[in-house]
C-alpha cells in the first residue's frame, strides 16, 4: 500500500463553543441557511475500515444512495514527482484520488469523483468546469500529504484569496455541505497561525517562525492560516503518536492563541452547524482529541531558555462533546478509581513521542499515590522535561478503546 495511504487513511455542561466562518470572498453568495455545514477533522492514518468515521462523512453528505463526495488531493505529490506512479505502490494525487473515491464508494455514496486541482494542473481551481463539479456535491474529502499545496493550488497571492474553487466549497459549507479531511487535509481547515511544520524539540528551543521552511526542524506557521473553516483554535494532527503536544503548545504561546485542538490518528472531531447559531463538537474513532487550554499559562525564564507553566489538557475520546471550555463525557463511561500505595509510574526518557505523555497522565489517573509524573526529551540539545499534575478539575473516564481525562497541567522546561 502506498506510504500516503498508511499515514492518511494518520464533565460539566456549559455555553456552547464559539465557532465562526471568516468572511466570504467577494464572489461567494450569502448565505441564506443558519443551520450551517460540517467539519470532520481526522488526525491521519484513517484506517480503511473505519466505518464509524467513513460512514459519519456519507450521514452528513446525504446519506447512502444520495451522498455525492468530491476528493481534492492536491496536497499529495504529483504523478512526476512519484517514482512508482503507474504501478499499485503510487503515492500521487491522481492515484490517490482514485482510490479515495473507490474507498467512498464501498461505503454506499451515489458518486465520488476526483477535483483535478494539483500542482500538475495551476489553473484547475479557477477553471469553470471545476467550480460546476464542485457545485454538484454534497460532501469533500481533503487527503494527506503537505497542506501548504494546498495553500498554492487554492488560494491565491500573498493575502491567500478564494481561488473560484475555494468560494465554491466555502458556499456549499455554509449551505450545508460536509468538508472532511485526514492530516494535511485536516490542517488545512485551519485559522490564522496554521503550522506548516517542525520538530518539537526544535521548536520549543527556537520558537515559532512565520512562513514556510524546507528545514524540517523549523516550527513554521502561516499567519494567514488555511482555509479558516474551523477557527476555535489552533489544529494539529497524528498529534499524541508523534508527540505533538510541546510542539503546539509553543506555537500556541508565541502566537498569542489560547487553545490547541490535538487530533490524533484513526479519529476525528466532529463540528456541526458550522456558520451557524450553535456548532457543535464530538469526537469518533480509535484514539483522541486534546483540548489544550493557555488561558492561566504563564511563560518562564530559565537563563535566556523559554518554558511554560500553567497549560491545561483535557483529552476526549469517542463519544464525547465539547461545550464552552468543557468535555462533556459520554455516557457509560465508568471513571477511573485510582489504586493506593506509592507511585509506580516510571519517567519517560522519550517524552514527546508515541503517546507518552498520553501514558503519564493515565498513570497520574491510576495511581493515588503519584503527585507529579513526567519525563525528559530523547533530544539533548537541550533537552527538554515535562511534568505532569493533577488540576482542580481532574478526572479520568475508561471509553472503549481509550481513556477520557480533563484538566491534566502540563509544565515544560529545559532539563536541569
Amino acid at each position: 500500500m502506498p506510504l500516503n495511504r498508511l499515514l492518511t487513511l494518520g464533565v460539566g455542561v456549559c455555553a456552547v463553543a464559539t465557532l465562526t466562518l471568516p468572511a466570504a470572498s467577494a464572489s461567494a453568495a450569502p448565505s441564506t441557511q443558519r443551520t450551517g455545514g460540517s467539519l470532520v477533522l481526522v488526525g491521519g492514518a484513517l484506517a480503511d475500515d473505519n466505518s464509524e468515521i467513513y460512514g459519519d462523512i456519507v450521514r452528513l453528505a446525504g446519506g447512502p444512495g444520495k451522498a455525492r463526495i468530491g476528493i481534492v488531493t492536491a496536497a499529495a505529490p504529483v504523478p512526476s514527482e512519484d517514482p512508482d506512479a503507474g504501478t499499485p505502490d503510487c503515492n500521487n494525487s491522481v492515484c490517490n484520488g482514485e482510490y479515495y473515491a473507490d474507498l467512498f464508494r464501498s461505503y454506499g455514496v451515489a458518486d465520488a469523483q476526483w477535483i483535478p486541482i494539483d500542482l500538475d494542473h495551476p489553473t484547475a481551481a479557477d477553471d469553470p468546469a471545476v467550480v460546476r463539479q464542485i457545485e454538484s456535491m454534497s460532501g469533500f474529502f481533503f487527503g494527506g500529504g503537505d497542506q501548504y499545496r494546498y495553500v498554492t493550488t487554492m488560494t491565491r497571492g500573498a493575502a491567500q484569496r478564494d481561488s473560484a474553487a475555494l468560494a465554491a466549497v466555502r458556499r456549499k459549507l455554509r449551505h450545508g455541505a460536509v468538508v472532511a479531511g485526514t492530516s494535511a487535509g485536516a490542517q488545512i481547515m485551519a485559522g490564522r497561525d496554521m503550522i506548516t511544520g517542525g520538530s518539537t524539540e526544535p521548536g520549543l528551543r527556537d520558537g515559532a517562525k512565520p512562513g514556510y521552511f524546507d528545514d524540517p526542524a523549523t516550527l513554521g506557521y502561516l499567519p494567514h492560516g488555511g482555509f479558516g473553516f474551523f477557527t476555535a483554535g489552533l489544529v494539529d494532527t497524528h498529534f499524541s503518536r508523534r508527540g505533538r503536544e510541546a510542539r503546539s503548545i509553543r506555537l500556541a504561546s508565541d502566537t498569542h492563541h489560547q487553545r490547541v485542538f490535538g487530533l490524533d490518528e484513526n479519529t476525528a472531531l466532529e463540528v456541526t452547524g458550522v456558520g451557524g447559531y450553535g456548532p457543535s463538537l464530538r469526537v469518533l474513532g480509535q484514539r483522541g482529541v486534546s483540548v489544550l487550554d493557555l488561558r492561566r499559562a504563564r511563560v518562564t525564564d530559565h537563563g535566556g531558555v523559554w518554558g511554560i507553566e500553567g497549560v491545561r489538557w483535557s483529552r476526549l475520546t469517542a463519544g464525547d462533546a465539547y461545550r464552552g471550555w468543557r468535555t462533556v463525557v459520554g455516557t457509560g463511561k465508568p471513571p477511573v478509581v485510582p489504586a493506593g500505595g506509592p507511585c509506580a509510574v516510571a519517567p519517560s526518557s522519550d517524552v514527546f513521542y508515541d503517546y507518552a505523555m498520553v501514558g503519564l497522565v493515565e498513570g497520574l489517573a491510576a495511581q493515588a499515590g503519584c503527585a507529579s509524573v513526567g519525563g525528559t526529551s530523547y533530544e539533548k540539545n537541550p533537552q527538554w522535561e515535562a511534568h505532569l499534575t493533577r488540576g482542580r478539575g481532574f478526572a479520568a473516564y475508561r471509553g472503549a478503546t481509550a481513556v477520557t481525562f480533563t484538566d491534566a497541567v502540563i509544565g515544560i522546561a529545559p532539563a536541569a
